[in-house]
């Protein structure tokens, strides 16, 4: 490891259920129950959920009808983006008194770079706790951080304890801190690449580290030399501010390869509600479509639209989503993924610098 990475303070904060905290936060009505910011109808998505829903199972990113089975008792509130972005913008300005180095990751997250700070607080723990304080004071809210020695691991820490949690990794608990973590545990390894990797007796960062660089990048490829550095505690990504966003996406991976028209675009109706409520939050408008299907040997087609106006709403989004699907059927195989993202943004849209919002 470069001893110059090494010796990096970086901090990952991330805010605890932000939606729903915010909505508890101006609504006494919602607080200690059951909530979810989203849309309630049987095909809309669950954006965020209380910590009161998420002991019934309610997750981000879930189907309302499901969330709803899960937790009868659920209250739906639809999402105030403008709201959420004016928040973000208050945490952005705690952020920015301690370090110029900030990497927007969502509107509830992101990565510092303290290896220097503004203020001259003698470690980043101390940082984290004084941002923390900042700001719960300034906005009522908690924030739980992670502290370490690179991205990877601060991720891993900020989520170690959560909620209402501050957690450190010094340099000489990463290694033994990663071999004994859960697989599924590793920022980057989801639910199907989880399962895949235990089926081939990957239960934990030690049984990764015993794999070798060519068996990793034969089974997962190009994600494995990541899986081969994180797995010795190793990350040497910067924090990057000023990033520039060129596309909002999401995708899917299924847990049987299909080859079905039907299934596919019932698998495309979340991702339609999680892009275009991604472009909402950061108030951008894409005039490009990009659909995106991967096969269960890793090649991938893609196809996209580009119009000579944005597109106008989630509605457009998903007709033209979905011809876009259409055109290239029949296939001539099994989809093991699929994915839709917006790109080509309006030049009057707030793209740049993210780091002006934290984007979702």
């Amino acid at each position: 490891m470069d001893p110059e990475v090494a010796l990096r303070k970086i901090i990952h904060i991330d805010m605890d259920a932000f939606y729903a905290s915010v909505e508890q936060r101006d609504d006494p009505s919602l607080r200690g129950k059951p909530l979810a910011v989203g849309g309630s109808r049987e095909r809309g998505v669950v954006a965020a959920a209380s910590y009161e829903a998420r002991k019934f199972g309610v997750r981000s990113a879930m189907p309302s009808a499901t969330a709803r089975r899960l937790c009868p008792d659920l209250l739906f509130v639809k999402p105030r983006f403008e709201v959420y972005r004016a928040v973000s913008e208050e945490i952005r300005a705690v952020f920015a008194r301690h370090t110029p180095l900030i990497e927007p990751v969502a509107l509830d997250e992101a990565y510092l770079d303290v290896t220097e700070n503004l203020l001259g607080l003698p470690t980043a723990t101390a940082v984290a706790k004084a941002i923390r304080a900042e700001i719960l004071e300034r906005t009522g809210l908690v924030a739980s951080a992670g502290v370490s020695y690179n991205k990877f691991l601060a991720k891993v820490a900020s989520d170690h304890r959560k909620p209402n949690a501050l957690f450190v990794i010094t340099p000489a608990m990463g290694p033994d801190f990663v071999a004994e973590l859960p697989i599924g545990r590793f920022h980057g390894v989801g639910p199907v690449t989880e399962a895949k990797m235990k089926r081939l007796g990957i239960e934990t960062g030690a049984d990764l580290r015993a794999w070798t660089p060519e068996r990793l990048r034969e089974t997962f490829g190009s994600a494995g030399a990541y899986y081969h550095a994180v797995a010795r505690g190793i990350d040497e990504r910067p924090v990057r501010a000023h990033r520039v966003r060129k596309s909002i996406g999401a995708e899917t991976t299924f847990s049987e390869d299909t080859a079905a028209f039907e299934v596919l675009a019932a698998r495309l109706a979340p991702l339609f509600d999680k892009v275009w409520a991604g472009a909402e939050a950061k108030g951008m408008r894409a005039r490009t479509v990009t659909l995106k299907l991967k096969f269960s040997d890793f090649a991938q087609v893609t196809r996209a639209k580009s119009l000579t106006v944005p597109v106008a709403d989630r509605a457009n989004l998903e007709r033209i989503g979905l011809d876009l699907l259409a055109g290239l059927f029949p296939l001539r195989r099994s989809a093991r993924l699929i994915g839709v993202s917006l790109s080509g943004f309006a030049q009057d849209a707030p793209e740049a610098p993210l780091q002006l919002g934290l984007a979702l």
